[in-house]
């Protein structure tokens, strides 16, 4: 009988992929979302939070020419590259950058401006469907050694309930879909609003964990690793 195989040191079975098993990096959110912050934290995982300050209205508009597939995932490299910047980290750091457009029409929706765009907007998404993009980036920092990244876009089909003008006015009214892309949540007061969708219901909300977790492993480090607690 053969003995056993050793398993090469330093490499771990991930979901049957083989993946470097690296000691756990430091994981920095480079968004000021509670729902993204809520998603990580309810998966295991405890990011440090650090604002980007990227001027996204300066961005959609020089980019405005972009499908909003590749205008989402323009504005999360963004985010992830300008909080970077600002770190020189001993340890290796990994950086993740998420923005979030629900298209409709053809044409790419952010956060409304004000409560009357907000009303206009679900007047004309109701009983219809839209797809949420939401774009991440990761940059892998190493203390010192070029920093490496991974970028991937998440797509969902979002199918949104017939409202009434008057669930649109309270709906409006409460402030919510004023704070959030496509001008509506999933895992908030717009819930009931959403029949349902097609594709990873994180990534409504604004992280994608399966497409993270893929990025995460391309880089080199197990999901498992990132775990601050066992979920």
């Amino acid at each position: 009988m053969r003995p056993p195989i050793p398993r090469r040191p330093g490499r771990a079975t991930i979901g049957g992929v083989s993946a470097p098993d690296r000691p756990a990096p430091r994981l920095v959110l480079a968004s000021a979302s509670p729902a993204r912050l809520a998603t990580l934290r309810a998966a295991g995982l405890d990011p440090a939070v650090m604002a980007s300050g990227v001027d996204e209205d300066a961005v959609a508009a020089a980019l405005a020419d972009r499908s909003p597939q590749l205008l989402c995932q323009a504005l999360a490299v963004a985010k992830c590259q300008a909080v970077a910047a600002e770190l020189r980290p001993a340890e290796a750091t990994l950086v993740v950058g998420c923005d979030s457009l629900l298209e409709l029409d053809g044409e790419a929706h952010g956060k409304p401006a004000d409560a009357g765009e907000a009303v206009a907007r679900w007047r004309r998404m109701r009983g219809r469907t839209g797809v949420l993009h939401t774009g991440h980036c990761v940059r892998l920092l190493a203390g010192g050694s070029a920093a490496t990244e991974r970028r991937a876009v998440a797509s969902t089909r979002v199918h949104f309930a017939q409202l009434s003008d008057a669930e649109i006015d309270a709906y409006v009214a409460t402030g919510e879909p004023l704070d959030v892309a496509g001008a509506f949540t999933l895992d908030g007061l717009g819930g009931a609003y959403v029949r349902g969708v097609d594709g990873d219901p994180h990534a409504v909300v604004g992280i994608s964990l399966p497409l993270l977790r893929e990025l995460v492993t391309d880089l080199g480090f197990g999901w498992h690793t990132l775990w601050a607690r066992t979920p």
